[in-house]
């Protein structure tokens, strides 16, 4: 079985000559949900595109499963690109069209399915984040937390053996954010070799899904490793983190994908 651990290897990204992020040497393992931790501008968001390969290190590299990401062919960085799932701050949903449509694009751009296999697939997903109910309504009619649920289910419809969720509980109430982590969570369970990297500045939600953690100041590392071991640091930086109560969280149920729809997909994944 391929691992899909991610590696950065002496990694330096920016800007032109603005450089954001220095140095950075650190692994996230893979079938582990890894949490980036850090304040607003310290390069996190950075370090994310760097992995999605939106933009070039400055120097150094990215690697997914020992393969330099930046080092691959086109061809070959595409194949590794499906295999990725995106849940964007935002949700990075499309006003026009419905949730159903929004979370089936993925396949319906990739994949020669019937609308109502596509729409089967939406569902699938939609009910898995407890949407199902709202397939037809549109983006402008879903509150915050709604949309960011409906963009999780867009990022999981393939299957991706690689999430990376952007700042999933960014402006969500604290009840709406500890249900965004039980999904997170149960996505985790159900995927069980999936690799979840998210970019947070959410120590609650850290404590509530965290098996790995990379903690980044000023475009730098000061700690990478597992949530006891955070715990027990002594770095100054690090307990200005540590001081916040976690919540209790909840879970979701998962159904099966469509064994038409996971043929059609495993032969686009594999092409």
């Amino acid at each position: 079985m391929q691992a899909w651990d991610i590696a950065f290897k002496a990694l330096h990204a920016g800007y032109d000559d603005y450089t954001v992020l220095r140095n950075i040497n650190a692994n996230l393992p893979t079938g582990k949900i890894s949490v980036i931790l850090g304040g607003s501008g310290c390069g996190k968001s950075t370090l994310l595109r760097q992995i999605i390969g939106l933009s070039r290190p400055l120097s150094g590299a990215v690697m997914i499963g020992g393969k330099d990401i930046f080092a691959l062919s086109h061809a070959e960085f595409r194949k590794m690109r499906r295999q990725m799932g995106v849940l964007f701050q935002d949700g990075a949903l499309l006003g026009a069209l419905t949730l159903a449509q929004n979370v089936a694009l993925p396949l319906s751009e990739h994949l020669k399915l019937s609308k109502a296999l596509l729409r089967k697939a939406a569902l699938r997903v939609l009910r898995m984040v407890g949407l199902e109910n709202f397939a037809d309504f549109y983006p402008n009619q879903l509150s915050g937390g709604m949309r960011k649920r409906a963009g999780l289910a867009r990022a999981i419809i393939t299957e991706p053996r690689i999430l990376l969720c952007d700042e999933p509980t960014s402006g969500l109430d604290p009840i709406t954010a500890a249900r965004m982590d039980a999904l997170l969570r149960s996505m985790h369970t159900h995927y069980q070799d999936m690799t979840l990297v998210v970019v947070s500045h959410d120590l609650a939600s850290l404590r509530a899904i965290a098996q790995h953690v990379l903690i980044i100041k000023d475009g730098s590392t000061i700690f990478a490793g597992t949530p006891k071991a955070m715990e027990a640091s002594t770095n100054p930086y690090l307990q200005h983190f540590l001081r916040r109560e976690t919540d209790e969280r909840n879970t979701d149920t998962h159904t099966p994908i469509d064994a038409n729809i996971r043929a059609s997909l495993d032969k686009w994944l594999e092409s």
